[in-house]
């Protein structure tokens, strides 16, 4: 009888070492497979240089943080398809990604799927284009703004056209589309730039961003007023477009041209002097910058606040 009950006591022994091994062993498996953060980001058309350059620098951050979240990187193929780009906002809340970094074709047309995505428990950083303070104040969301001053950054590059130029002299400004609030910024700039040196804007029109657009609105722009001595443009892009359609015309050594971006095409045609001036706002880090202040709301769920991110000035005494 004592025999059976040495056994009964042993082998109940057992089992519980048993127990509390696979236990253990349950909680190292939890731990080792523990859930990476899936953050999306959603840029503007990948066919501009500026954006191909944001996706890399954010590739290049996942790759050397692997172990710390997974990207999904994706972008629309025309920088004015805001339908196409709220599709992949829906896309990304069906997959339940954690945050959504995104650069927004519109605005205010972006704003409530955003908020959708907020209400869906996503964490949602704005980057490059500020959203709409109305829209978002209209739908009660707060959505905090990771990126530059754009007035100032363009502000920079204007002061530095004035100084090759005299007071009333005739410039044109080459916007980019008109519900996008950095272009209103860097209009905003430019103009901040030339009434303070008493520069004259005889015109002023959208390019859409599109380096197609800008050559055919510089062609009609130096047509009507050949007396034109500066074009300031509001992307790399458009600037691309002022060059062309300047020579195209006999005028590249008449005219200076500015833009914004700092794209490498336009970094050759400022060492080359084709272009006198561009506004350096880190494509490279800016999605970086997003994506880590989202990873930081995502496991500290801090509030959303705003920050500001560098813009330089390029010429082609920085680029010796």
């Amino acid at each position: 009888m004592k025999r059976n009950r040495k056994l009964f006591f042993l082998l109940l022994t057992c089992i519980l070492a048993a127990s509390v091994i696979l236990a253990g062993c349950g909680k190292t498996n939890k731990s080792s497979t523990a859930k990476k953060p899936k953050i999306a980001l959603v840029m503007k058309s990948l066919a501009n240089e500026f954006f191909k350059t944001m996706e890399d620098g954010a590739k290049a951050h996942q790759k050397s943080h692997e172990s710390e979240y997974e990207l999904i990187a994706n972008g629309i193929k025309d920088e004015q398809d805001v339908a196409k780009q709220i599709d992949l906002v829906e896309q990304m809340i069906a997959q339940n990604v954690d945050a959504i970094v995104i650069a927004p074709a519109d605005s205010k047309s972006l704003v409530p799927v955003c908020k959708r995505a907020i209400d869906a428990g996503i964490v949602v950083v704005n980057i490059d284009n500020k959203f709409d303070a109305g829209a978002l104040a209209d739908k009660k969301v707060k959505i905090p703004f990771i990126g530059p001053d754009n007035r100032k950054g363009a502000e920079l590059a204007g002061k530095t056209l004035a100084e090759k130029l005299k007071a009333g002299d005739k410039v044109a400004i080459v916007e980019g589309v008109p519900n996008a609030f950095n272009a209103t910024q860097r209009k905003l700039g430019f103009e901040d730039a030339v009434k303070s040196a008493k520069l004259n804007v005889v015109t002023s029109q959208t390019g859409n961003w599109e380096m197609d657009k800008a050559n055919q609105v510089v062609s009609g722009m130096v047509t009507e007023h050949p007396d034109i001595k500066a074009i300031l443009c509001a992307n790399d892009n458009m600037a691309l477009g002022a060059v062309a359609a300047l020579k195209a015309a006999g005028k590249s050594d008449k005219v200076f041209v500015v833009g914004f971006d700092n794209i490498s095409a336009v970094r050759q045609l400022v060492k080359d002097g084709k272009i006198l001036a561009t506004v350096d706002q880190h494509a490279d880090k800016l999605a970086v910058f997003g994506i880590e202040y989202a990873l930081e709301m995502v496991k500290a769920k801090s509030k959303p606040a705003d920050r500001e991110t560098p813009v330089d000035l390029i010429t082609r005494l920085s680029l010796k």
